[in-house]
């Protein structure tokens, strides 16, 4: 992007991201510092590999994500499925869904978060069926399932205990996937979950209904959803609507219709402020399923960066390196809530987010796409972490 413009956030999973192009035409075929902005979590011991998986009659690798307790396992299985950005899927970063995998592993839970076919660094192209809402979630629901095939092969995974869960399109892939027989497989866990059609000429909610209403009647699996007040995607009432749809069909749901979060709650499972609407009642929801719930992997805090005394927090003009429109951006960044990062370069780019899983690596992976110098973080939360020697 120039200067003049935000971009769009890139999760489905709430995490709001700006960042500015220093040069415009920029490649960044070649830039040696990419693949600094990566970083693996190892608290979580995190590995991304490729998972082969046959979809739809098509071989493809899907770019996926492992979290995992201590030791070999076999671990109970969570499997966590992400949304969709606008634009094209294979734009879209890979999903992580820090907050929730570290919740789960803190509970001996072995987390994995597989980026569908035509997603991110996945293989094959995404398909999507328009209005078709029965066909969007089956076909999404095809990569699962060739997912868990492949996971049930693995001498880490317990067989026997796995939950599936979904934020936004996930939510949707993960209630289609209900409908199929996985042995193994104890519930589903719904965040958010549906598929909004943007300038599409259909009635997406009446077809959202509709498909939630076919897989209700056609799975037996429990199930537990959370749709907030103000999610600005599916409010209260459609999500009112998938419900008495799919109950009525026979399927098996508990809905938490839950209050306002943030400015939108279509995030809130990608918030660490989220922790607390949605475990109380998982936990429920798993006591029940006969799923474990007890702590058994002592996580310390989360890695907090040093704070220095380069500047003070609302100093915006000690910040290095900004342009106007950076500096902007600088003072937008500080009327932002917690947890939030702000990253910048000496070419010029920066980059600022809040929320989300984990701001920091999100800010710094941002920006360097934008630059060929390496990006460093300047503020993280409420302290400034620039140190100029480095």
């Amino acid at each position: 992007m120039t200067n003049s413009s935000p971009i769009q956030a890139k999760k489905s999973r709430k995490l709001t991201t700006f960042l500015a192009m220093a040069v415009l035409g920029l490649s960044l075929v070649g830039s040696p510092y990419r693949s600094q902005a990566v970083t693996l979590n190892t608290a979580l011991n995190e590995q991304v590999v490729m998972v082969p998986v046959v979809s739809g009659g098509d071989n493809v690798q899907l770019e996926t994500t492992i979290f995992t307790p201590p030791g070999p396992g076999p671990f109970p299985l969570v499997v966590m499925n992400h949304g969709k950005a606008l634009g094209d899927p294979h734009n879209q970063g890979r999903d992580r869904f820090v907050v929730i995998s570290r919740e789960f592993v803190k509970r001996g839970y072995a987390v994995v978060v597989p980026m569908r076919k035509g997603f991110a660094e996945s293989t094959g192209e995404y398909v999507e069926h328009g209005c078709d809402m029965i066909g969007n979630g089956q076909t999404q629901a095809d990569d699962l399932q060739g997912v868990l095939e492949y996971l049930r092969t693995q001498p880490w995974v317990d067989k026997d205990r796995i939950i599936v869960a979904g934020q936004s399109y996930g939510g949707l892939a993960t209630i289609a996937f209900g409908t199929r027989s996985i042995p193994g497989v104890k519930g589903l866990i719904n965040f958010a979950g549906g598929l909004k059609m943007h300038g599409a000429g259909c009635d997406w909610q009446d077809s959202l209904v509709k498909a939630f209403n076919d897989f209700g009647a056609k799975t037996t699996l429990p199930s537990i959803w959370f749709y907030g007040q103000n999610d600005q995607h599916f409010g209260p009432e459609l999500a009112a609507r998938l419900r008495d749809a799919y109950v009525s069909a026979g399927g098996h749901a508990k809905l938490v219709a839950y209050g306002a979060f943030k400015n939108d709650a279509h995030g809130m499972a990608g918030s660490r402020d989220g922790v607390q609407i949605w475990w109380p009642e998982t936990e429920k929801f798993l006591k029940e399923l006969g799923m474990p719930t007890e702590e058994v992997v002592a996580l310390s805090d989360e890695p907090q960066v040093a704070a220095t005394n380069y500047a003070s927090l609302d100093n915006v003009d000690a910040v290095p390196y900004l342009r106007d429109r950076g500096r902007q951006q600088y003072k937008e960044f500080l009327s932002k809530p917690l947890p939030r990062a702000f990253a910048l370069s000496s070419s010029g780019a920066w980059s600022w987010a809040e929320d989300g899983d984990d701001p920091p690596s999100q800010v710094l992976a941002d920006c360097q796409k934008t630059s060929q110098a390496p990006c460093k973080l300047y503020a993280v939360d409420n302290a400034v972490v620039w140190n100029s020697d480095k």
